[in-house]
């Protein structure tokens, strides 16, 4: 099992990982800059040479950054779509510092825009900073609907992936709260959410998972995460996710209400549930 926790990336990639290994994890997700924007830190190579030789010792799993919530390609004001397109090419460049990870996204807000504008923004400026030798698979995260959100469901997630020009470079990183806020009902037919998703976008493009219960009932649209076990999807729920053939050996990354002693308590229970 590949399982982690959100950590706070301002001491460093190998205070990650030890703090990752403490809590009995072997992987973990950070945000590559303040997750409301800004300048990120500056890339410390002794560090990242470091993380490298100690991840692989330890036979660490795929890491994941994420980007920033300010980062919207599809917003309505070109100062922010500029500030998108920056913060992510920005991103990619220094992602090929730890090769071979993912990176994730929110497709963003198209502010009354319409969907469909949306996703051709979000095309445009993934066709401007995807390039060819990257090493970093970046995923489309999938979304409650909450307000104007582009990803909404898996059509618009695959009509992004189908504006792309270097598609290879894709994944989806499939939020469990969200899709279950979204309308999929991953508690009572986790297999025909699974069979749309392969479907519609093709389950070879799932390369990762958020898990998080939620506050909300099914369709909600409100994106309120919950610790695991406590929300509306339930701790059996999560027993058929991590044990299903198509998640099962997929990282997984904790985005609950929790400090590391909660992420603890929720990774042995994540792991207890492992047939």
């Amino acid at each position: 099992m590949i399982i982690g926790a959100h950590l706070s990336a301002s001491k460093g990639y190998t205070h990650m990982l030890e703090e990752a290994l403490s809590i009995g994890a072997n992987t973990f997700q950070f945000f590559t800059r303040n997750p409301r924007g800004g300048k990120a830190k500056d890339i410390d190579e002794n560090d990242i040479k470091t993380f490298l030789e100690k991840s692989k010792e330890v036979h660490f799993g795929t890491i994941l950054a994420h980007a920033p919530y300010t980062l919207n390609c599809c917003s309505a004001n070109p100062d922010t779509r500029r500030f998108a397109l920056e913060t992510f090419a920005d991103d990619l460049k220094r992602m090929e510092y730890t090769p071979n990870m993912l990176y994730n996204f929110h497709p963003g807000s198209h502010v009354g825009q319409g969907a469909e504008v949306g996703v051709n923004l979000i095309c445009e400026t993934l066709n401007k900073v995807l390039f060819e030798d990257m090493t970093t698979t970046v995923l489309l995260e999938t979304m409650a609907g909450k307000g104007s959100e582009v990803g909404r469901n898996f059509e618009e997630l695959r009509a992004i992936i189908d504006g792309v020009e270097l598609k290879d470079k894709m994944g989806v990183c499939l939020d469990t709260c969200h899709v279950h806020d979204g309308g999929y009902d991953i508690v009572n037919d986790l297999d025909s959410v699974l069979e749309e998703f392969d479907r519609v976008i093709g389950i070879d493009r799932l390369k990762a998972l958020h898990i998080n219960d939620s506050k909300n009932p099914l369709a909600s649209h409100k994106d309120r995460h919950e610790k695991i076990g406590e929300g509306y999807i339930g701790t059996e729920a999560f027993e058929r996710i991590v044990n299903h053939k198509y998640l099962k050996n997929l990282p997984m990354f904790l985005e609950t209400p929790n400090e590391l002693d909660g992420y603890a308590k929720e990774i042995a229970l994540l792991k207890s549930l492992v047939k």
